[in-house]
């Protein structure tokens, strides 16, 4: 087996190493990971933003708020305002003054906010502070009354999920394009400029609403006015938390998070179970073509069994590394028929050139000189024969095939080696069929030197007056339909035994009398390696075993595939 130069030896077994080593987790593994794992993390994202159902849970919240501000409002106007057409009026006032009775309208706004969770906030017409549902005014101050939170508003197991989900939303606010809302503001020094809402409601008796951004929630704030024969006396701003609207949003997308989650296991155990099934036969056909490379007779695996592209793979890889090892045991085992068959020459003409030298004679010396001669023409024959063998399979791997007639083929040949000649020399008969044409994909010019080989074969062998037969026939076999062609010549035969070894490279069987090295014992050789390359088969029987025990000579059949009709035309 020929070496390998020290520089790719080097290469080879680094590339076997880098195959060899293993990943923790491949590249392909990851791939597969990152496409399957891209759809369900874009459909919980897009879930959990969730801005069609929360606007909706906002929007309803805002009503509610606006229908308790609109029952205070109500309320505080029935029982809480001071009227006196005399005080402080002007015909600009329209002739009369109306005023919000304090302490009416403090225990009036705490009564009707006591159990509603709600801050509601009572201002009079110039937009002071009279009553706020957060304070108690007492003799001597003001009281802050606030419900405590509960110690856990979530179980721990929730409080992760509400961190993820917090996380998510926060990084969703960040990528849209819209801005958020306002910071809220507890006690501003000016409400009425701080809540737009709140002076919408004194300047202009609207009702109007915000949402506004706290600490750790939203604020909902609804502004209604208060007013007395359709003069606005104060207005009542009732705001809440979105609390309870993020806890409802929460529990969706809590349930969305879970099926995510199991989605999620489901998913990586798949696309592991998925590359796993992809990584594994792939790193095993990487490291025995590794081997291969590298200079080792390693056997590719089979994984056939899987009937997909990777066993279709296997197949293919096996089948390529069985060729390479077979044309390079071919080529090992031709180099040393090559050196044999030389050699037998080389000595003749050492002999020849080493006895003309210590003779006088002319005559002998002209002999051996002849011999010389010969000796040098035989190796030419062979070097020449060697070369065409050599081309063969380079020549048909880059030529691509066309559609040859065998019919007009074999009519030709016939009529070119049927030319006169020696006297006795063997005649030759076509047995074609007539009307039908049998086309073949090949090389026209490699066809020609296949039946010219098998023709002169048989004229070699055939006795004087013989005649040989070109014989050409469509038929079927298990790949589909066939052409086949038959040289018949009526010689001694094949020995026994020896119907395959004849297209061995260098095997010789000669007829008696031949004179010896005409034949360098490659024409079968390469006909046959033709005939193959062409996509047929070659064989070779005595007609006695194939026609009868008293007909003579031999037969040399090929099959082709044949082409469907229209071809050629």
């Amino acid at each position: 087996m020929a070496m390998m130069p020290p520089g790719d030896e080097a290469r080879a077994a680094e590339a076997s190493g880098r195959t060899r080593r293993l990943r923790r987790i491949s590249p392909l593994t990851r791939k597969i990971l990152a496409v399957n794992l891209l759809a369900p993390v874009l459909l919980v994202l897009g879930a959990l933003y969730l801005d069609t159902y929360e606007q909706g849970l906002l929007r309803s919240e805002l009503e509610s708020l606006r229908e308790q501000g609109e029952m205070i409002a109500s309320a505080v106007a029935e029982s809480s305002v001071s009227g006196d057409p005399t005080s402080g009026s002007s015909a600009e006032d329209g002739g009369y003054g109306y005023r919000l009775l304090p302490e009416q309208a403090r225990h009036m706004v705490r009564r009707l906010s006591a159990h509603s969770g709600r801050r509601v906030r009572l201002f009079d017409a110039a937009g002071a502070l009279l009553a706020d549902s957060r304070y108690l005014f007492v003799s001597g101050g003001v009281v802050e009354v606030s419900a405590l939170p509960p110690q856990s508003p979530y179980p721990a197991a929730d409080r992760v999920l509400r961190w993820f989900n917090d996380k998510v939303v926060s990084l969703l606010g960040h990528l849209s394009s819209e801005e958020g809302p306002p910071v809220y503001t507890a006690a501003p020094a000016d409400p009425v400029a701080t809540y737009e809402e709140l002076n919408a409601a004194l300047r202009y008796g609207e009702t109007a609403e915000a949402l506004r951004r706290g600490r750790t929630t939203k604020v909902l704030s609804v502004a209604v006015p208060v007013q007395y024969y359709k003069q606005v006396v104060g207005a009542v701003l009732i705001s809440a938390s979105t609390r309870a609207v993020d806890a409802d949003v929460f529990q969706v997308r809590k349930a969305i998070l879970r099926l995510f989650l199991i989605t999620l296991g489901v998913t990586v155990l798949l696309s592991l179970y998925q590359a796993g099934t992809v990584v594994h036969p792939l790193r095993r056909l990487s490291r025995a073509a590794a081997q291969v490379s590298s200079g080792g007779r390693g056997r590719i695996p089979d994984l056939s069994r899987r009937d997909d592209e990777i066993g279709d793979l296997s197949l293919a890889l096996g089948q390529m590394t069985e060729t390479l090892w077979n044309r390079i045991e071919s080529t090992e085992r031709f180099a040393a028929d090559i050196v044999h068959e030389v050699k037998n020459p080389l000595s003749s003409m050492r002999s020849a050139v080493e006895t003309a030298s210590r003779i006088d004679d002319p005559t002998a010396r002209k002999r051996l000189l002849a011999i010389i001669g010969e000796d040098v023409q035989r190796i030419n024959r062979l070097l020449s024969d060697i070369a065409d063998l050599s081309r063969v399979d380079a020549e048909l791997m880059k030529a691509p095939t066309e559609p040859v007639d065998i019919c007009a083929m074999l009519t030709a040949i016939a009529e070119v080696e049927s030319l006169p000649s020696d006297d006795g020399a063997p005649a030759i008969a076509l047995d074609l069929p007539r009307g039908e044409d049998l086309w073949i994909p090949g090389s026209e010019g490699r066809l020609v030197q296949v039946f010219r080989n098998l023709i002169r074969n048989a004229v070699t062998f055939s006795p004087p007056g013989g005649v040989i037969t070109l014989r050409a026939y469509a038929g079927a076999d298990e790949f589909g339909p066939t052409v086949s062609v038959e040289v018949d010549d009526e010689g001694p035969g094949i020995p026994d035994g020896k119907e395959a070894t004849i297209f061995d490279r260098f095997y010789s069987e000669r007829p008696p009398g031949e004179k010896f090295g005409t034949h360098s014992g490659l024409g079968l050789a390469i006909s046959k390696q033709i005939v193959e390359a062409l996509g047929g088969r070659i064989s070779a029987v005595n007609r006695h075993d194939a026609e009868g025990p008293h007909a003579p000579g031999a037969r040399f059949t090929l099959v082709f595939p044949r082409l469907g009709a229209g071809h050629g035309h």
